[in-house]
């Protein structure tokens, strides 16, 4: 009998769509494998048989009347619990939102549809979508499927953990901070934060997004293999009026020079050896097909990153600290409380200031850009961390901040980032994070393929094997 839970996002679509096996054999069989899996690792959180298989019979029949189902036809999918899915709550890991029940669907999710997935289940998030942990009150704690030890990653934990086990073969995501690139890292898989305005979202359940919301957050694929990052994009990025910040640009830019910039301590970072020696790995994968690949410094992140931290901040310290302290989350209010003492509330000037600096910033990446087309920097500084490390005090919650250095200050820009897992260290992997100027995803995934070919073939884990 065919494990379909192993195969990639295009290996399944092509089987259904030339109808050598049905989306409904496809959705059996990753229903099978989440029961089997889920249970030890808590990536999904919500699921309902009936709904899988409905869509999978919808598939089905599109095909039997000879139409076209989709790009990604029958292709288990599963959604981060932060974003709208008809008839579902909106939790974003918070028992205040239990019944917020989305009467429409998010872009990203009608997309998803529009392109024929099979939506397979809800994934965990930490309380607010806040940390690179995955914990909450109300659906409780994700583990890492290779390492219960370490941490999923988070905000977007349950899709990785969940990608990285064979539940489903694409994860949405979300980053405003690394909650798509950080997990994808944790979990030994591959994850892209598209260019700001790439792929259109919206939550008709909540309120506008606050203005660093706006300039920074993202919706975007975690998935096994590049292949599966590029077809999940595509689908995703597709027209929808309901974000004004989409944008129709071009999937394919102008060829470029085959030159790549090795940053392994940005700004000082103290990255340990065993990601450098990840770094200069993907360095050597690249020079093996042809790059160039020149140890220079990059542009600044530490400045992006505390604007970043200051324009995050200012939305919750206006109004939405309510909604913390109705909540009620241990792990949040900690988190909350050691940001707000790193971060001091701006007044007007400081806030514009902030704005006003983007712009100089974006302009200094995308010259670095002219030269190297793609910056290879850490994911992380660090390993994985240890599970729930960032609340184990406040000394080490600040060398948590410090060591995400990469991930907090790239959104302030807009950029796009993809993580390419590179391998582990013992059972803990180890990555690269991959950078390229705007609207050039097409860059990053050129380089991620040579960097993924070079290593191991990406599979789905048994959680805790080995």
């Amino acid at each position: 009998m065919t494990e379909y839970w192993r195969l990639p996002a295009t290996e399944i679509a092509a089987l259904v769509r030339s109808r050598q096996v049905s989306a409904a054999e496809v959705a059996r069989d990753a229903l099978a494998r989440l029961d089997a899996a889920n249970p030890a690792i808590n990536a999904v959180v919500d699921h309902r048989p009936e709904d899988v298989l409905g869509q999978a019979a919808v598939i089905d029949a599109a095909l039997a009347r000879g139409e076209d189902p989709g790009p990604m036809a029958g292709v288990p999918v599963t959604i981060k619990v932060n974003v709208d899915q008809t008839g579902y709550a909106t939790t974003n890991g918070l028992r205040i939102q239990k019944n917020l029940v989305a009467k429409q669907d998010n872009p990203v999710v009608a997309n998803f549809r529009k392109a024929g997935v099979v939506l397979l289940g809800r994934t965990n998030t930490p309380a607010f979508s806040l940390r690179w942990f995955c914990r909450n009150g109300i659906h409780g704690h994700t583990k890492n499927p290779r390492d219960p030890g370490i941490t999923p990653g988070g905000s977007s934990g349950g899709a990785a953990a969940a990608v990285a086990a064979g539940i489903g073969a694409v994860g949405h995501g979300t980053d405003i901070g690394g909650s798509i690139r950080y997990p994808a890292y944790a979990c030994g898989v591959h994850g892209l934060r598209p260019t700001l305005g790439r792929i259109p979202a919206w939550n008709a359940s909540g309120a506008e997004r606050h203005v660093g919301g706006q300039l920074m957050a993202v919706s975007g694929p975690i998935a096994r293999t590049i292949a599966d990052l590029r077809l999940s994009f595509a689908a995703m990025s597709q027209r929808d009026v309901r974000d004004p910040w989409w944008v129709e640009a071009a999937h394919a830019g102008p060829p470029v020079e085959k030159r790549a910039a090795l940053c392994i301590r940005p700004e000082g970072l103290a990255t340990v050896p065993e990601v450098e020696a990840a770094l200069r790995d993907a360095a050597r994968r690249l020079e093996a097909d042809g790059w160039v690949v020149e140890e220079v410094d990059c542009p600044p992140l530490r400045e992006p990153a505390s604007i970043q931290a200051m324009l995050w901040l200012a939305e919750s310290r206006r109004g939405a600290n309510a909604a913390y302290r109705q909540e009620a989350d241990p792990d949040a209010d900690f988190v909350l409380a050691q940001m707000e003492a790193l971060c001091p509330e701006p007044d007007l000037n400081a806030f514009m200031d902030g704005l006003q600096k983007r712009a100089g910033f974006v302009r200094a990446w995308m010259a670095f850009f002219e030269r190297y087309p793609v910056a290879i920097t850490p994911v992380s500084a660090e390993l994985p961390f240890p599970d729930q490390d960032d609340v184990s005090s406040p000394a080490r919650f600040r060398q948590v901040m410090e060591a995400q250095l990469t991930q907090v200050g790239l959104p302030l820009m807009g950029l796009p980032g993809l993580v390419v897992t590179t391998g582990l260290v013992g059972r803990v992997p180890v990555g690269a994070q991959l950078l390229a100027g705007r609207y050039r995803e097409d860059i990053l995934f050129a380089a991620a393929e040579v960097i993924e070919a070079a290593g191991v073939p990406a599979s789905p884990v048994d959680p805790f094997a080995g």
